[in-house]
């Protein structure tokens, strides 16, 4: 039985007391928090609607324009954005610009912004309407705390009126920029630029702006180059201007490979114009609408680092994550490609004692080992028989891993050659015709190296890759991939895939990429699969789903450089980005018939934060490979190299963007890594296909370090430089090429 509780007058007086002290706790407890407030101020004013943050002050005037400017470091406000008469939102109608939209910017719905791009912001909602038409519009701006330099503009539009209405395509972030507005000394058109447009072979992404220049910038679909490659295509929708004070980029920031461009032109002024068009091709029927993308403009100071960097945050935000690296991704790799397409198991083979004694361990079988594209199965001639799996096996019993060489979505259907290569009809083809991708006239469509193509949107088309992915990891014992000519997918009219729209296939082709990249994964944790968009950027399809990226076939070593930076923007500053073959920093007879690679150049890549790559061949076969035979003499090089390479590994260090490219001399990049800053200068090329570059006496600047006094030394050459004072250390140099520091 259990005793009846019984207390003392003060032992019920204590408790009495404590019982109140918990319930006044308890009431302190489940007082409500002040709910978190958006700094992003909004005020309509005589000129349009204002949004403000810490870091710029963007403009939605009554024509559409959104309009902004920065704020740089000393509280200055820049920009490059000048009014101009036609900018704005322009909608085009059967051929015609609607010039009659009235927008009520003084009634506009100022709510919280409700995306993903962050849980405080501000968005405004402006109602317009077009009489001649009876089209209605609502502009949509966004702006959050998370990214206070970034502004996003969409629009739709809905059909009021009893009759059909043609909407051709819609135009928005139209800008007329004017470099004069930021610097006083600039023309209007000197600035430098940044396309993401993936449009052909080695052509040049960063640049400065001519006084004539005009390019469409087609993004999304593929793009013809009227050459034996056929088509390229996709690229990041990017396109950034700076100057050595401020800077301005627009695009797209949904995860999806848009077909949409960004055409930019200077004027007879001097302006350099630029803008995003969507096209819409459609037939609105009454309350029928339109919504285009959500397009933005992202302010800044520094180079296209900056800008890339944003839209790949905010895209991750919406759900394209990053890829994560693992040890191997960052491996110095040798390819087979210095044997041309008809490498024979024993020349791959006969490599490997020079590999392990250069401190190699990754090799790559590139391309022609198959009987064609689409079946990939291994040539009759070359790899007969088991050979393939043979050769693997050798790789593996010496400590080497080996990448395979490949073409995803790309068959053969008897029409077409490439080099000597003529093709057949894969038996794939022939057993499933209806996976073919049919342009608008019924026939196969046409993807790189004009080849016929798989449509990714198929579901079976995706489980065939998952099949060869497996046959080559798993049954063939390859450790990763190497993806190559990689661009984008047609459209795709193929009347037995019911396809919502041609488009399906083009939005379709990274759910392939993904499929390869996580079955890879899956099977072998440390594999390397790597994508190469040859000679362009990258295509937002397939960026995330690769872990080495690649410089691309560059032309020089500027481009490994420039394109380094581009990944590390894109992918994170300790991304894996591939330098690509060494030899190919300096080249001669680029785009002919007699292209030699002669490159010696792994300053450019060592420096920058990428991966080694080589493509030598030994031991010695003769004259026709002379040039990248690795004779004694390049022996020691590469040698000296590598081992720098291995013993620094700045391609896992941390990226810094602390140099403006084309306004910082000489050109430099900054890395830091294990309480250390390393730094890397390069003098300018008599031609920008050089690689050994000119001579440079004069100061540098070592930016980023703390208040406190470091030692400098130029870790190739053995080199000491003495003491330097940070934070910015100026320090008097004289090199040929390139010089790169420890400070520590």
């Amino acid at each position: 039985m259990t005793e009846p509780f019984r207390a003392s007058t003060s032992t019920l007086a204590c408790l009495l007391a404590t019982t109140a002290l918990g319930i006044f706790v308890g009431c302190k407890t489940q007082q409500k928090k002040p709910e978190p407030v958006s700094a992003v101020q909004v005020q309509t004013q005589a000129d349009g609607i204002h949004f403000k943050t810490g870091q710029a002050e963007f403009v939605l005037a009554p024509t559409g324009n959104l309009s902004g400017r920065f704020k740089n470091e000393t509280q200055q406000w820049l920009t490059l954005d000048e009014a101009a008469p036609r900018s704005g939102v322009v909608v085009t109608s059967g051929q015609q610009i609607i010039n009659d939209f009235v927008r009520d910017l003084e009634h506009a719905q100022i709510q919280p912004a409700n995306g993903k791009l962050g849980s405080l912001g501000k968005r405004a909602e402006v109602k317009g309407h077009s009489s001649s038409t009876g089209l209605d519009e609502i502009l949509t701006v966004e702006v959050y705390d998370d990214f206070p330099s970034l502004a996003l503009l969409s629009a739709t539009y809905r059909n009021s009126a009893d009759k059909e209405i043609p909407v051709d395509k819609v135009t928005l972030q139209h800008h007329s920029l004017n470099a004069s507005l930021a610097d006083s000394n600039a023309k209007p058109h000197e600035m430098w630029a940044f396309f993401g447009s993936s449009l052909k072979w080695g052509k040049d992404d960063v640049l400065p702006i001519p006084a004539k220049f005009s390019q469409e910038n087609p993004f999304g679909a593929p793009v013809e180059t009227h050459d034996d490659l056929g088509r390229v295509g996709g690229g990041v929708p990017v396109v950034a201007f700076w100057t050595r004070n401020v800077g301005l980029a627009i695009g797209h920031l949904e995860t999806l490979p848009l077909a949409i461009s960004i055409p930019v032109q200077t004027t007879p002024e001097g302006r350099v114009n630029a803008a995003v068009e969507v096209p819409a091709n459609t037939k609105l029927k009454s309350g029928e609408s339109f919504s285009t993308p959500r397009t933005f403009v992202t302010l800044f100071h520094g180079d296209y680092y900056e800008p890339l960097s944003t839209w790949s945050q905010a895209v991750e935000r919406e759900g394209l994550t990053r890829p994560k690296t693992n040890e191997e991704n960052y491996a110095v790799s040798w390819c087979g490609w210095g044997y041309d397409s008809n490498v024979t198991p024993k020349q791959m083979t006969d490599t490997i004692p020079k590999l392990k004694d250069l401190g190699i361990h990754w090799a790559t079988l590139d391309d022609r080992w198959f009987d064609n594209y689409g079946d990939w199965r291994p040539r009759k001639d070359t790899f007969g028989g088991d050979t393939i799996q043979q050769m693997v096996s050798a790789f593996h019993r010496q400590g080497i891993r080996v990448q395979l060489w490949w073409l995803p979505l790309a068959v053969e259907d008897g029409k077409f050659k490439y080099g000597d290569h003529k093709y057949v009809v894969s038996d794939v083809v022939k057993e499933h015709p209806d996976w073919l991708i049919l342009d608008e006239k019924g026939q196969p469509a046409r993807m790189t190296r004009n080849l016929a193509t798989l449509c990714p949107a198929v579901p079976e088309v995706r489980e065939y890759y998952q099949k060869l992915t497996k046959r080559f990891i798993r049954d063939w014992d390859f450790d990763g991939h190497k993806l190559d000519n990689i661009y984008s997918t047609p459209r795709c009219y193929n009347p037995k895939h019911h396809h919502k729209s041609p488009l399906d296939s083009v939005y379709a082709m990274g759910e392939v990429y993904k499929t390869i990249f996580e079955t890879t994964r899956a099977l072998k944790a440390d594999s390397v699969t790597q994508s190469c968009p040859c000679g362009t950027p990258p295509s937002l399809a397939w960026l995330r789903y690769m872990d080495q990226a690649v410089t691309a076939d560059p032309v020089g070593s500027v481009q490994v450089r420039r394109r380094i930076k581009m990944y590390k923007a894109l992918l994170g500053p300790n991304a894996a980005i591939y330098g690509d073959h060494v030899e190919l920093t300096r080249i001669t007879g680029a785009n002919t018939g007699d292209e030699q690679d002669v490159g010696d150049d792994f300053a450019s890549t060592l420096g920058a934060g990428g991966v080694l790559g080589t493509k030598f061949t030994w031991p010695d076969y003769g004259p026709k490979l002379k040039n990248v035979y690795l004779n004694s003499d390049k022996e020691a090089h590469w040698k000296k190299w590598i081992a720098l390479y291995n013993d620094k590994m700045l391609s896992k260090g941390n990226f810094l963007d602390l140099y403006v490219y084309g306004y910082d001399a000489p050109e430099a990049y900054a890395i830091r890594k294990g309480g250390a800053m390393f730094y890397a200068f390069y003098a300018p090329a008599a031609t920008e296909r050089d690689n050994k570059g000119g001579k440079w006496s004069g100061e540098v600047e070592l930016r980023g370090l703390g208040d406190a006094t470091y030692h400098a030394t130029d870790y190739v050459n053995g080199k000491d430089y003495g003491t330097v004072t940070g934070p910015t250390a100026k320090l008097r140099v004289d090199f040929m090429g390139s010089l790169l520091l420890e400070v520590k």
